[in-house]
């Protein structure tokens, strides 16, 4: 079976990497694209890396902060905000578990340094990949999505799961949940 149309994430497990209960970040109902209000569809919905799409969609590159990270043997997971350069408003959160026995020793030393957001390395280092899009979410925030993104707990927000292919190989799943 071709590893790029069986992929799937499984959002408990990549939520449960930091919360013992998904409600503390969030109450999760799955959605299609035109059940989203713009600009979220287009936020989220495509095969793209999400560092590119809002640093287009705001007009201002992005700085990582690293929230928390784990690591057990070659799997590193790590939860993230991306801020906006231009006035460092908090434009994504994420959490990313990656496999770095697909990833060159140059790229995963700069992803453990948490000074550059994810897709910038991987093209920087020109990494062969491909984002599959794999599920959409509304988002009803619980109190650590509200804290980190300095949101309203009474609106939604939405986010997605994609999985990062590099050089054919399921190497990095993502949770990523943007503001507009």
């Amino acid at each position: 079976m071709n590893p790029f149309e069986s992929a799937k994430v499984e959002l408990d497990s990549l939520v449960g990497i930091f919360f013992e209960e998904n409600q503390s970040l969030g109450l999760f109902k799955e959605v299609t694209a035109d059940q989203m209000p713009e600009p979220f569809q287009a936020l989220l919905n495509h095969d793209t890396h999400m560092t590119v799409t809002v640093e287009k969609y705001h007009s201002s590159q992005v700085d990582i902060r690293v929230l928390q990270t784990d690591q057990a043997g070659a799997t590193y997971a790590r939860e993230i905000l991306l801020s906006r350069q231009t006035d460092q408003q908090v434009v994504q959160y994420g959490i990313v578990r990656l496999n770095f026995d697909y990833l060159g020793e140059p790229v995963q030393q700069e992803i453990e340094s948490q000074e550059v957001p994810l897709g910038r390395v991987l093209i920087e280092h020109d990494v062969m990949r491909k984002v599959k899009l794999l599920s959409l979410y509304e988002v009803n925030p619980g109190p650590a999505l509200v804290k980190a993104l300095g949101i309203d707990a009474t609106a939604p927000c939405y986010g997605r799961t994609a999985m990062i292919f590099c050089d054919d190989q399921p190497a990095i799943e993502l949770l990523e949940i943007v503001t507009a």
